[in-house]
């Protein structure tokens, strides 16, 4: 077989095995995640080997969508690490072949402590399903290894049923997108999702603004002077009513001869796009993107201009 047929076959042979749990989401899976609703402790969740690197990446998204999640070693456990496992704790066990001592040496615990036992198996036959609460299968026809011996399609359908039980969980608690910010401020998640346009637009004097009837030379002073590549224009009851971008002046010089005399009004966009004051400010850079513009008006519920923020604002502050 070539390097590229290999390749192909072993993403074949995993989307099936992902595939085949379409149907396994059921009442198992329903009480599952009804069990872990209800927990008023932490989800503990188990594993060894490469099920319990599957189980250490189920603990972390549970713990960044609203479910207080950790791994627990099963190593570690029985040599004093079950001491954290407490009474309204819940408790998920993965395991491929379902017979895995260091996870059977902890379950006398977990029982006598009461905590429901859900597990994500490869074999519902085996010991550790007799002794759940609640077994999701994820049985697998094969492995992608030619040998069928290297986990691989196994990991990959544990920790598919393992993230289906974390965004259920995530969407039956409401969690919204400000919570899912609030629990990653750092880095571009963090970024795009808590950054506003107030936070980086320009305010008061620093935004470009003429009245209608200002002459051509003073409204191109004061887009340079302002170097935001526009300007707002105001009417004479002091409402915004159009804007005049650099865009404006060049498509004015390529299609008339004599300009001087125009006024304000006479080239200004009479719809200018603008963004609401407390929208995020990846939502701005969105629409400058759709809209093939580099500056937005922040306006406020009146639509008065509060603001301004400029394309090189929102690269500057990271939003991408």
């Amino acid at each position: 077989m070539s390097i590229i047929e290999t390749g192909k076959n072993v993403v074949e042979v995993e989307s099936r095995a992902v595939s085949n749990l379409i149907d396994r989401i059921d009442d198992n899976f329903k009480k599952a995640v009804e069990i872990l609703l209800s927990c008023r402790g932490r989800v503990i969740i188990t594993g060894i080997g490469k099920s319990g690197i599957i189980a250490n990446k189920i603990a972390s998204t549970m713990t960044s969508t609203g479910t207080a999640a950790f791994f627990l070693h099963p190593a570690e456990g029985v040599h004093g690490d079950l001491g954290a496992v407490l009474k309204n704790d819940a408790v998920i066990c993965i395991s491929k072949s379902g017979h895995t001592e260091e996870i059977l040496n902890m379950m006398p615990m977990f029982k006598r402590q009461g905590v429901p036992i859900i597990s994500i198996l490869g074999n519902v036959n085996s010991e550790i399903a007799k002794r759940s609460d609640v077994v999701l299968d994820v049985s697998i026809e094969e492995e992608a290894c030619p040998f069928n011996l290297v986990p691989s399609s196994s990991t990959t359908a544990a920790l598919v049923m393992g993230d289906a039980l974390a965004l259920t969980l995530f969407q039956q608690r409401g969690f919204s997108v400000e919570d899912f910010a609030m629990y990653h401020p750092g880095g571009n998640i963090g970024r795009n999702l808590l950054l506003k346009v107030d936070d980086v637009m320009r305010t008061g004097d620093d935004i470009p603004k003429v009245d209608e009837n200002t002459e051509l030379p003073q409204v191109i002073l004061t887009i340079t002077s302002k170097r935001l590549g526009a300007t707002c224009v105001m009417n004479k009851d002091n409402v915004l009513c159009g804007i005049v971008t650099d865009g404006d002046l060049r498509r004015l010089i390529e299609q008339k001869h004599e300009i001087w005399h125009l006024h304000a009004k006479d080239i200004m966009s009479k719809d200018p796009i603008c963004i609401e004051y407390g929208s995020l400010a990846a939502k701005a850079l969105n629409v400058m993107e759709k809209r093939s513009v580099n500056v937005l008006i922040v306006i406020d519920e009146e639509r008065n201009p509060v603001g301004m923020v400029h394309i090189h604002d929102l690269l500057k502050a990271g939003i991408a």
